[in-house]
């Protein structure tokens, strides 16, 4: 498997993405408002501290931060580039590099993964939910978002799209086996992004579709016991 050089698409990460997903919505947000409005449905006492593990450039930093007002929101990622554009489009914010010498430590109530684990060779992402399960305090939940790799639709995307190039997608059930693997427990699971904005009456569908394999994502929520 290939590993992207997110350093290299820092600056035109929007613009891909916008390139990509226009048959789909016209407004890159969608996605990011989207996947955090599900995670602030899961996640009951409000939290205190929260962390987006691999945040990329920032782009859900600012619904993080709507959606937990209350909460210290944080960012990290292990491109550079990335975490110096979200700190310039975030003031205030606290990121910073993985693995980089001061790097942030502390544990977090909520911790927050979006399209992140398709990224880690899969012999390393062990290692990767491990290292989310370490960042919790006790009784805190991650929620891990990924692409379903039995839609078509995502499929296409994936394939055409220059930063997912030569990714391995996983199903939900090697994502929930890594989470608890990691020691975890799994306490809710879904399917999602069945609808486009255009159809954005049928929406109040979506929590009853969730069974259903066929969304354009899926999305694991683990608690640390």
């Amino acid at each position: 498997m290939k590993k992207v050089d997110f350093d290299a698409y820092a600056s035109s990460y929007n613009d891909l993405l916008r390139e990509g997903t226009a048959f789909f919505t016209e407004d890159e947000a969608y996605f990011a408002k989207y996947k955090v409005g599900i995670a602030r449905a899961l996640v009951g006492k409000p939290p205190r501290r929260v962390l987006e593990f691999g945040c990329g450039i920032g782009r859900n930093i600012p619904f993080l931060r709507e959606a937990f007002p209350q909460a210290d929101v944080m960012g990290s990622d292990v491109s550079a580039a990335s975490v110096e554009t979200a700190r310039s489009e975030n003031p205030g914010v606290t990121f910073w590099v993985e693995g980089a010498e001061g790097s942030e430590s502390g544990a977090f109530d909520v911790v927050f993964v979006a399209g992140v684990f398709h990224h880690i060779p899969p012999e390393e992402r062990r290692a990767a939910a491990k290292s989310v399960a370490a960042r919790l305090n006790p009784g805190g939940c991650a929620v891990v978002f990924e692409h379903n790799p039995i839609n078509p639709v995502t499929r296409k995307i994936v394939r055409e799209c220059p930063y997912d190039e030569g990714v391995i997608l996983l199903r939900r059930s090697e994502l929930r086996d890594l989470l608890e693997t990691a020691g975890l427990q799994v306490r809710k699971q879904g399917y999602s992004l069945f609808f486009p904005p255009k159809l954005r009456s049928l929406r109040s569908l979506e929590p009853k579709l969730s069974w259903l394999p066929l969304g354009g994502q899926y999305w694991v929520c683990a608690d640390r016991p």
